[in-house]
């Protein structure tokens, strides 16, 4: 039931059940927020929404207030802004004063609130936090001296993830954010997903970078630079210098990746093609031997380590494809090297994706050949568009320029594994082939093409009625898990994603991104699905020519030993 309310001296709609803010909101009325979370329940603890309501004495939080019909509201009042002129000048008193250094430098929330409400000079004075910052993590990198208390993170990774690496530690002034026992991340739950890093407002929670190190290697002549980019890539970096959401800039972005410096370009999505035509001779060798069902996707690292660490019991169920990315940097030195008579030390082989948890893939001991990584480095989109502007060019500007061979060719399918369903369907496509010798006609699941937490297909193929499960955020895995544990029998493929909506909405992904821009980012991977020629991954002509030429066939012994892993208990300390 809709009924009106006053803001700001005009009358607006509200609705019953609606919080101040959400009503705001709905009618184009921007209120700030430090602690809020769309769709999570406000909690109401930074105080930087206050209202001021005609009638009441206090100001009122807008995110956890509900909205009455006789309601009277000042959003910017004199009070109302000093009040959060007040709250931004509190958090500043013991905030570093290392701005131009921070990671977060003109992206920080707190040091946008403190523009717009012309915090010029400090009024209040507090002891600075003296806290050590925390490298232990291969993904991440905690400051605790810049946490300003939000709960956001803490919030995305127990409401979520149901992960709860971090929580408040200790009380009043000595207060901080971390993992139990203040210990090293490393030590903690962490799956590396890096969704705590998207919705910390300041440089708190940052990924793990290692820009020196790439930097040499470019400038090295005895040096080969290799970079593959994710499926996902192509259709977020335009964020970052202002373009739209979903813009697909793949052939610009190559071209930019060719002026750093790069030696080869490749595109992940043959990897990803690579990935559905093992997987799916895997699944079906399961099938047959009805064993180790339900199989569950392995191309999400996040996912893997939650695995590893909490669910130990479902590890054979596990597929042994190793990632796209790790196919890819496996076949970088066991294939491409050998072709072209490079050594696996005079290859530095980088991935550009959206995803941090693909940092601590990179580094497994699963993913090391000869005591050298596959991959040497992986760049997230925020880091790549920081090498991008480092180097003057202006991706707008250049001219577009193709992957390189062999691994330039893809299917739409490769694709598709940047979004949430997009596995699954993608391995329907090919598995219906493989069952039945024939191209599926139904290309498209509407069942799967939605941004729901968790997505299921019944399907027949050949002789077999198969069930697939599609989630994504840990909190929707585990209650799927929790029913296969109590006897569900109908499911026998499951896809799980770290990220809600997919890679597309990855811990890698730019800042602040909204909901909206996930969005348009999936939309742009399905509007390429209907443009693309090729779109099956078992047709992809280079993959076709790399089975005949070098890995004979899916899960022969060639392509066992070579993109093909296995995974074990993680022992969790905290």
């Amino acid at each position: 039931m809709f009924f009106d309310i006053e803001v700001n001296g005009k009358t607006i709609k509200a609705r019953n059940g609606d919080t101040i803010l959400s009503a705001l909101e709905r009618n184009g009325i921007k209120v700030p927020t430090l602690c809020h979370i769309e769709n999570l329940p406000p909690n109401g603890a930074c105080r930087m929404c206050v209202v001021e309501v005609e009638g009441r004495q206090a100001l009122l939080p807008a995110c956890s207030h509900p909205v009455e019909e006789w309601m009277k509201i000042k959003t910017h009042s004199p009070r109302v802004v000093k009040a959060r002129k007040t709250n931004i000048e509190l958090l500043l008193s013991n905030h570093p004063d290392d701005c131009l250094y921070c990671e977060r430098n003109g992206n920080c929330e707190l040091q946008r609130f403190a523009e717009d409400l012309n915090v010029r000079e400090r009024r209040f004075y507090g002891n600075k936090n003296k806290y050590k910052t925390d490298p232990s993590s291969a993904s991440l990198l905690r400051d605790p001296a810049k946490c300003i208390l939000c709960g956001r993170c803490i919030r995305i990774c127990e409401e979520v993830q149901s992960i709860t690496a971090l929580d408040f530690i200790g009380r009043g002034n000595k207060m901080q954010v971390g993992p139990a026992f203040n210990k090293g991340m490393n030590l903690s739950s962490c799956i590396n997903c890096g969704q705590c890093i998207l919705v910390c407002p300041t440089g708190a929670l940052t990924e793990k970078q290692h820009p020196g190190e790439l930097q040499d290697a470019l400038h090295n002549p005895d040096i080969t630079t290799i970079i593959q980019c994710s499926p996902a890539l192509s259709v977020t970096l335009a964020e970052e210098f202002g373009l739209r959401a979903g813009k697909d800039v793949e052939n610009l972005m190559y071209a930019s990746l060719r002026k750093l410096g790069f030696d080869y370009v490749f595109d992940s999505s043959f990897a990803g093609d690579l990935y559905i035509v093992e997987q799916a001779a895997e699944f079906i060798s399961r099938l047959k031997e009805k064993t180790q069902l339900p199989m569950f996707s392995s191309c999400c690292p996040a996912w893997i380590k939650y695995a590893e660490q909490s669910r130990p019991s479902i590890l054979p169920n596990l597929s042994t494809c190793k990632s796209p990315q790790q196919m890819m940097g496996a076949l970088i030195t066991a294939h491409f090297g050998m072709e072209n008579n490079l050594k696996d030390e005079e290859i530095y082989s980088v991935s550009a994706m959206p995803c941090v948890a693909r940092k601590f893939e990179a580094q497994r001991e699963q993913m090391t050949h000869k005591g050298i990584t596959d991959v040497d480095t992986v760049l997230t989109t925020r880091e790549l568009a920081r090498l991008i502007r480092l180097n003057g060019i202006d991706i707008q500007q250049v001219e577009p320029e193709m992957a390189d061979l062999p691994y330039r060719s893809r299917s739409s399918s490769g694709k598709l594994l940047a979004v949430s369903g997009g596995v699954t369907e993608s391995l329907v496509r090919t598995l219906h082939f493989m069952i039945t010798g024939k191209e599926i006609t139904q290309l498209k699941f509407q069942e799967l093409r939605n941004s729901r937490g968790r997505k299921e297909l019944k399907i027949k193929i050949g002789e077999y009625n198969l069930g697939f499960a599609v989630v994504n955020g840990i909190g929707n895995a585990k209650e799927l898990l929790d029913e296969i544990e109590n006897g569900r029998t109908d499911l026998h493929y499951i896809e799980v994603m770290a990220c809600p909506g997919g890679c597309v909405n990855g811990g890698g992904q730019p800042i602040h991104s909204v909901e909206l821009n996930a969005r348009a980012r999936a939309k742009s991977i399905y509007e390429l699905d209907e443009k693309e020629a090729v779109k099956f991954a078992h047709r992809n002509p280079s993959l076709i020519a790399l089975y005949d030429a070098f890995l004979e066939k899916p899960v022969s012994e060639q392509s066992r030993n070579l993109l093909h892993t296995s995974y074990q208990n993680r022992e969790v300390m905290l």
